[in-house]
């Protein structure tokens, strides 16, 4: 019987990579698999999930206001969806998945973030929490050592970003993974924190 999944975590949790290793998980055994990205992340060009370490893979790019499902039936038969970036999507497009699972048979692995920078669910995120029939978080470490659950947004200065747009994308230059009391201490004014992530892939080690 088909599920639907969603992996969550804070970033830099490996989310993307995940994804692409279980596309060629699948692949590898004569499956096919549809990567489905949002219209929103376009950091690495359209119709390109690509991974922090460096691997990448095509993908069938959908906007805010598109039917998920219709955009599934309009393939060939496929074996598994796979979904990144699912804080992005509308509640109905959450709906949507779960009707490619349950009308079409087809497993959906979806993942993203959980909260937002200033601690709130994104609507993608709270209707997989509600509706997926798995929950599985993906872990990351705090520069503290402690596990990162949460996502900070920081000025040029490392100062906590409080209000403004909920969606705005960007990588380690603005968004830094940390533990929830750290996210307290730096939201509160009381400390800064520079983005400490180094560049991957990895050259020359």
């Amino acid at each position: 019987m088909a599920k639907l999944y969603f992996y969550y975590s804070a970033m830099n949790a490996g989310k993307t990579t995940h994804l692409l290793q279980s596309s060629h998980n699948y692949r590898e055994r004569g499956m096919k698999t549809l990567i489905l990205s949002s219209s929103l992340d376009n950091r690495f060009g359209r119709g390109v999930v690509k991974s922090r370490i460096g691997i990448q893979s095509e993908s069938i790019v959908f906007n805010q206001s598109e039917n998920i499902l219709d955009l599934v039936n309009q393939q060939a038969a496929v074996d598994c969806i796979l979904v990144d970036e699912v804080q992005f999507l509308s509640k109905a497009q959450v709906y949507q998945l779960t009707e490619v699972v349950d009308k079409l048979n087809i497993p959906v692995l979806a993942y993203g973030l959980r909260t937002d920078f200033q601690g709130e669910l994104f609507q993608g995120s709270q209707y997989l929490l509600a509706w997926a029939d798995e929950l599985r978080e993906l872990k990351t470490i705090c520069h503290t050592g402690k596990k990162a659950t949460m996502v900070v947004r920081i000025d040029d200065n490392g100062k906590a970003i409080k209000s403004g747009a909920q969606i705005q994308i960007g990588g380690n230059e603005r968004y830094v993974s940390v533990s929830r009391a750290e996210y307290k201490r730096i939201f509160h004014d009381e400390g800064s924190i520079k983005p400490s992530q180094i560049s991957l892939p990895l050259e020359d080690i």
